[in-house]
């Protein structure tokens, strides 16, 4: 049985803050946990407006708190997020993520992340990523 704690994990290596300052991740689950998926539980920060296109994963996003909102850029379609909202990119698709005010989300990859992932200039993970320790 995997347990962890979000404040334990929050002050080790398992948090990720992006470079380009929208976003911290918090990786609960990683590729090592033996899942087949990974959960992070992340934070966008307000104001953020970024695109991304996760070629190599399927990501379903589940609203905690926050108000913002996700545009499909193969459809133009806007989709708001407040909490309670779950959506699910499961055909790789290209969005851009806006946070109006801060998001807090739990989000699920599969296949699993390995830990210091952070976006390319695609706005993708690359597959292999170093991975956390403990």
């Amino acid at each position: 049985m995997i347990v962890r704690q979000l404040q334990e994990a929050q002050k080790s290596s398992r948090r990720i803050v992006s470079p380009d300052g929208n976003w911290e991740s918090t990786r609960m689950l990683l590729k090592d946990d033996n899942m087949g998926y990974s959960f992070h539980i992340t934070t966008i920060f307000a104001g953020a407006d970024f695109r991304m296109h996760y070629q190599n994963h399927l990501e379903s996003v589940y609203c905690i708190s926050g108000e913002g909102e996700v545009e499909s850029l193969d459809d133009g379609k806007i989709y708001p997020i407040t909490p309670g909202t779950l959506y699910n990119l499961d055909q790789h698709d290209r969005h851009i993520l806006r946070a109006f005010k801060e998001l807090h989300l739990a989000c699920v990859f599969n296949p699993p992340l390995n830990g210091k992932e952070v976006h390319n200039k695609e706005g993708a993970y690359e597959l292999d990523a170093e991975s956390v320790t403990e």
